[in-house]
């Protein structure tokens, strides 16, 4: 009990910490900075694979400057620790910027680095094209990963959170269809969904109107339609794409 109540501690004076620089104090910031690069840098280096030197390597100035983006874009009220928010900033930016490096790779042609296929070249062929496989990998988990957490901030709106899903999901699959199609029309109607939006609830009374289920079973579903249709309307490109292969 005690290391958890320090953990909370610590963790509420760095979102104290973390306000005060969003309001402005320099000296906070630049604080969080320094005294934070160890954590930050180690996000970074997950992802370049490589041990990270500021003032020598590229990545290692990206990763601050993500940190102190996290500063400015983070929202205390959303459920999550400033840390964990802050490690998929910088792994966002990371990812970002090896895809940028990527590309300007793939603008130059390989014909003017080569005169011929010698072994030397062919390999370096095959680790050109692993090495964009690699990248364009880990930019679809960190793009899953940034979803499933922005999901998270805002189901928290709600009352919602995302690791309910699993026990709150309809153990059947017709169950699941019927609530996929509740969710559907709620996110095609513009005044059911700005019901939704709005009060942060569902609108029963509206609903039974237009759908063959009964209230009883839209309020035992409450939570998990509302999920569905947060996905179907938001920017969730990979959570819309499972729902299409898994409800």
């Amino acid at each position: 009990m005690a290391i958890n109540s320090a953990f909370d501690s610590q963790r509420e004076e760095l979102s104290t910490l973390v306000i005060k620089a969003q309001a402005g104090d320099k000296l906070v910031r630049e604080q969080l900075i320094k005294e934070y690069r160890p954590f930050y840098l180690r996000a970074a280096s997950q992802v370049a694979k490589k041990y990270l030197v500021l003032g020598r390597d590229d990545e290692a100035s990206i990763a601050m400057s993500a940190f102190d983006e996290a500063i400015d874009a983070y929202n205390p009220k959303a459920g999550a620790s400033f840390l964990s928010f802050a490690e998929i900033v910088i792994k966002r930016r990371m990812v970002d910027y090896f895809r940028r490096k990527a590309r300007s790779r793939e603008e130059i042609p390989l014909s003017s680095l080569e005169t011929d296929d010698t072994e030397d070249n062919i390999i370096r062929k095959i680790e050109l094209k692993e090495a964009y496989g690699v990248i364009q990998l880990q930019q679809e988990a960190e793009e899953r990963r940034e979803e499933i957490f922005r999901l998270n901030q805002l189901l928290s709106e709600y009352g919602v959170r995302f690791s309910e899903l699993v026990k709150i999901s309809p153990k059947h699959q017709d169950a699941r269809d019927r609530a996929l199609e509740v969710a559907r029309i709620l996110a095609n109607d513009p005044e059911l969904l700005k019901y939704l939006t709005h009060r942060k609830a569902l609108p029963l009374k509206e609903l039974e109107k237009v759908v063959k289920v009964s209230r009883k079973t839209l309020e035992r579903q409450r939570k998990y339609i509302i999920t569905l249709t947060l996905i179907l309307v938001g920017e969730f490109h990979y959570l819309q794409e499972y729902l299409k292969r898994s409800v």
